[in-house]
This record gives structure tokens, C-alpha cells and sequence, in this order.
């Protein structure tokens, strides 16, 4: 028997039971993207994401901190999905997720630019492997308020920092994580620079 029924059916047993309402996403998209799991507020939220993609049918795979690999779980962290990174290494990874949504034509790849649960605001890198490896990204998304999470628009990035993100934010503006205290608006450090230093490394490719 394959993974993917078994995960359907245990994501179908999930949303039965679950006191959280399930958003499915309309329409469905077809193709390689980078699914953004916000706001990633608590521990929770990694059940919810499988839940989530298990029952979208989805080929996703996720990023988590090498030490998660390590020790008798480890294979159960790779049987779920799960990317071994290595923090130290920002450049590299970029570089190795590029290439997975390059090679697989049905990859979903989890990425949480909130970083840390304790962080004041996002990480550049989902914006950087959309653009590099010209993948679209799915805003995927958890609300306390409403008891709802599930899959949002699926949009293509325009290389526009400060736009991009202004839609992003209008986005997830009413959206609170299941720890609402630890809730970071979608903004990234310098926005502007970013967009002037990709159209400059774009330029010289």
C-alpha cells in the first residue's frame, strides 16, 4: 500500500474529529511551489500542516533543524516529509531548495519565515528560492480567532519586495496563530535593499 492513501485517510480522520475547520484551496494548484506556514506560533502547528497537506494529497516535504533527524525518530521525521538543514548554512540551503523544487514537478515544500517562534519578523529566504527557482508560493495559514487553517491564493512573487509583501500582509492582517501573544507580521528587514540587491544579482546572471 502506498503512503499517500494511508495519509489521506489518516488526514480524513483527523478533520473528523479536529475542533478546527478545514479552508481547502480554490482551486487547487498544479505544479511545484513553496507552501508558507504562518503564523507558526507553536508546536501545534506542525500536525496541523500535515493534516493539511495529507488531505490536499499533497508531495510535500518540509524544512526542520538537523538535530531533528538525529536519534530513533529519525526516520520517522524523513517517512513525513522532512528536509535536514543545517542553520549555519543559509547560502546552502537556498541552493538545495532550489534544486528540489527544480527537480520534482509535484514538490510542495513547507517553509516557516516566522523562523523562530520568538522572532520580531521574517526571514528573507522563502522570497529568494520563489524567485531562484520561479516557483509560485501558497500562503497557508492558522487562525485562533476563528478556529480555521487551511490553504490560501497561491501567488507568483514579481522580484517587487515591498509589493509582494504588501499583499502578503493584507493576507495574514486579521490572521492569529494559535499563541496569538507570539503572532509576527509578515515584514522582512529591508525590504526595499532586498529588492535592489536581487535585481542586481539577477542582472549579472
Amino acid at each position: 500500500m502506498s503512503r499517500r492513501p494511508l495519509r489521506h485517510a489518516i488526514a480524513a480522520l483527523h478533520w473528523a474529529l479536529s475542533p478546527w475547520k478545514l479552508i481547502r484551496e480554490q482551486p487547487a494548484y498544479e505544479g511545484p511551489r513553496l507552501l508558507i506556514g504562518a503564523p507558526h506560533t507553536s508546536n501545534r502547528d506542525f500536525v496541523l500542516m500535515l493534516a493539511i497537506s495529507w488531505d490536499a494529497r499533497l508531495a510535500v516535504r518540509w524544512l526542520g533543524k538537523r538535530e531533528l533527524f538525529e536519534g530513533p525518530f529519525g526516520r520517522v521525521m524523513h517517512w513525513l516529509g522532512g528536509i535536514p538543514v543545517d542553520r549555519d548554512d543559509p547560502a546552502g540551503l537556498v541552493d538545495r531548495v532550489v534544486e528540489l523544487a527544480r527537480s520534482d514537478p509535484r514538490a510542495a515544500i513547507v517553509v516557516t519565515p516566522d523562523g523562530t517562534r520568538s522572532s520580531q519578523q521574517w526571514r528573507s529566504g522563502f522570497y529568494r528560492i520563489a524567485l531562484e527557482a520561479g516557483v509560485p508560493i501558497t500562503l497557508g495559514f492558522v487562525d485562533s480567532t476563528t478556529r480555521t487553517t487551511g490553504l490560501g491564493p497561491t501567488m507568483h512573487l514579481t522580484g517587487d519586495v515591498p509589493a509582494d509583501m504588501e499583499r502578503i500582509r493584507a493576507f495574514y492582517a486579521d490572521k492569529r496563530g494559535i499563541r496569538p501573544e507570539r503572532t509576527t507580521e509578515p515584514r522582512l528587514a529591508d525590504e526595499a535593499g532586498l529588492a535592489e540587491r536581487l535585481a542586481e544579482e539577477r542582472g549579472l546572471r
